[in-house]
Formats: C-alpha cells, structure tokens, sequence
C-alpha cells in the first residue's frame, strides 16, 4: 500500500489511542471511569442557544446553503468588533476569517507560511495536533524547552531560528500545561518574529476562561500588528459548540486573499449553522459565558488545593482547562496513564503526547509528566481523583 512517508511518521491521534485504554477495560458501578482526557466541553450547548439553533434551521434557508469561503459577514465583523473592543487596538472584518474549528484556523496559516523543508518554532510541552500537521505536511519543528515555570524562553527561540524558519507558535492559556503566558512575554516573542520577519502564531482557544481581567496581552495594540501576529480562536469551548466547528483567524488582508484558497478547496466553507449559533452565542450569553468562567476558575483552584495535600505529584501548570503534572512513579508517562486506568479507574494524558522524549533528544520531562483536564470534572468529580491518587501513593 502507498502511503505519504510523512503522514505515516506523523503520531496518531492521542485521544483515539487514549480512547482504546478505556474500550479494553470494565469499570464497575461502584467506581465508574473519571475521564480527564479531552479538552471539550462534554455538554450540548445551553438551552437558549439550542433553541436559537432549531429556529435558524426551521427557519433561515441559507443556513442549509453554501456560504462565503471566508465566513459569514456579520459574525466577522462581530469578531473584529469585539476584538478592538477587548484588546485595545484595530481589528476590521476583512482581518477575520471563519474556520472549520482552530485545528483548521492552524493548518490554513501555516499552509499560507511555510512549505516542505520549512520549519516553525514550537515550544514544548506542545498541542499534539499542531505537531502532527507539521509532521505531516513535512515541515520541521524546532523544539523549544519550555523552563521550569513552562514558560519557553524568547532568548532560547532566537538560537533557533534559521534561514528556513517561517514562524513561532505560542499558545495561552497553554494546552497543554495551563500556564497564561505574561503580557511582557508575548511582547517579547513579538519583537523577536518581527525583527527576524516571521510571523507569531498565537492560539488564543482558552481566552475566555483566563484568570486575569483586560486583555491578556497589548499586541493588537501595535498600530502594525498585523505584519507580524496571527491569532487563532475557537468557539468550540465559549459557546459548547465542538461538534459543530467553528473557530477563526485574525491576520493581515492580504494574509486572508492565501487563506482563502486554502479553506476553498478544503471546505469551501464553514459550517453554516455553527456560525450562526456563535454569533448569537456572542450576541446574547455574555452573562452565561462569564457564569462558565467563574465555574471554570473554581475547579482550577479546587485542583491547585489538591495537590497541595499531594506531596509526591508536583503541579507544574494549572490554568484554563488543565492541570499538567509531574507524577511520582519510577516509569514512563504512558505506562503510567495506561496503568491509571486500570488501577484507579482514571484517564489522563501522558506528557509522552505533548513532548520530545528522551530518545527525541527531549529533556525528558514528557516522559515524567500527564495532562488533566479538568474542565469536565464537577467539585464531586475532583473530591473523585483526589482519593483516588491518594489511595495509590499512600
């Protein structure tokens, strides 16, 4: 069978594979599974959006139609409003593009940057698929350690960048790791793309569910922004809308003609009902989406006290939808995600999926840490994993 080299080199994906732990095991009632593995929401969206939803589709005929390749208008120009609204600077619509979900809004940008035999900086602990589709469209990775803090180093980016460097990926609130990244570091890492002409990628999916308050960084702010920065969004998480896939680009005009093409002959367009359910999302729960903040907040603060009564685990990040872990146990991280499973009923992500492990010339903290996602866990779904790890190292 022919396959593309670099397809077949590429990971597979981790939630699959982490879905296959779960379908060879049998969890008794009296200890059901506590799945912390995926980063999404688990519940439909709330019931006036879904209402909204049924409505547009009973009753709004173009949503069942092609619609334009860069999104629908007014969701566009909602972005770019309240955009400049939030971090200060000038977004217009033609500045916006919608896409099929954020993995698609990273895949169309870097399609638009680099090609075969490029490559982008990526600090580690990285989102998996950002890597996959560097692996698979042949584009090289320069691994960036992050520090202790996981905070990855702008002086550290400098000594990576070669002739063939297209541009630097950040991602805040971090997937995987929770950290938010501080203004004056992604100013940093701005200042750097610029005076070496590349383009800064920020993956800005968790926004909505920062601890801070204002804009968590002053970069639309620069009245040139966008002959550097590209942001990526998703909607998915703010408004419960995953299956429906909805996310968006914030980039240069002329960024967007390169764009275009791409998305046109991979999906001609967005999804036509997602859209609409994400403009009315922005229109009418602003209230709902700040209750979800403050829900989320709490469990990131429940999980901090956690571990606190935890000595052997060390809590490395802790933020947005995730807690990133160093576990106490003298094996790799997938084993023990793998064992987790089995021993206490729990599914997690081993840092194995977000890292270069030793062999990879990786520092070996992949090897040593796992990924919770909280977000899905109520206070009870917490109490939960406490006792279980407790159980297992005491």
């Amino acid at each position: 069978m022919l396959v593309n080299p670099d397809l077949a080199a590429t990971l597979s994906p981790p939630v699959m594979e982490a879905r296959r732990w779960i379908a060879e095991t049998t969890f008794p009632p009296e200890r059901p599974l506590l799945n912390l593995s995926q980063a999404a929401p688990v519940d439909p969206p709330p019931a006036p959006l879904r209402a909204a939803m049924a409505d547009i589709i009973q009753n709004d005929s173009s949503a069942h139609l092609y619609g334009p390749v860069l999104g629908l208008q007014p969701l566009r120009e909602r972005v770019a409003q309240t955009w400049s609204d939030a971090y200060g600077g000038t977004v217009s619509p033609a500045n916006v593009a919608i896409t099929s979900g954020c993995n698609q809004a990273f895949t169309a940008v870097v399609s638009t940057l680099a090609q075969a035999g490029d490559n982008v900086i990526l600090p580690s602990p990285w989102y998996f698929n950002h890597k996959m589709w560097l692996d698979m469209a042949g584009i090289g990775c320069r691994v960036l350690e992050s520090g202790a803090d996981l905070l990855p180093d702008p002086q550290a980016a400098a000594s990576l960048i070669t002739p063939r460097t297209r541009a630097i990926v950040l991602v805040s609130p971090n997937n995987p790791a929770g950290v938010e990244y501080p203004a004056e570091l992604m100013q940093a890492y701005f200042d750097l793309a610029r005076s070496h002409g590349l383009a800064l990628i920020v993956d800005e999916t968790y926004r909505d569910f920062d601890s801070r308050t204002g804009a968590p960084h002053n970069l639309f702010q620069d009245p040139d922004w966008d002959d550097t920065l590209i942001q990526l969004y998703s909607f998915s998480k703010a408004y419960r809308l995953t299956g429906h896939r909805v996310g968006a680009i914030v980039a240069a005009t002329d960024r967007m003609a390169q764009v275009e093409k791409w998305l046109d002959t991979v999906t001609i367009c967005p999804n036509q009902l997602g859209q609409r359910a994400a403009l009315w999302g922005m229109e009418n729960l602003g209230e709902w989406l700040a209750g979800e903040r403050t829900e989320i907040l709490a469990r990131r603060a429940a999980m901090e006290t956690g571990f606190k009564k935890l000595p052997d685990w060390g809590l490395l990040g802790c933020g947005a939808y995730f807690a990133y872990v160093a576990h106490p146990f003298d094996k790799r991280s997938d084993a023990v995600a793998k064992s987790l499973v089995q021993d206490a009923a729990v599914l997690m992500l081993p840092g194995t999926m977000f890292g270069p492990t030793r062999d990879m010339g990786g520092s070996g903290r992949a090897e040593n840490t796992l990924r919770i996602a909280f977000a899905n866990a109520d206070a009870a779904g917490i109490a939960t994993l406490f006792e279980r790890l407790s159980a297992l190292t005491h």
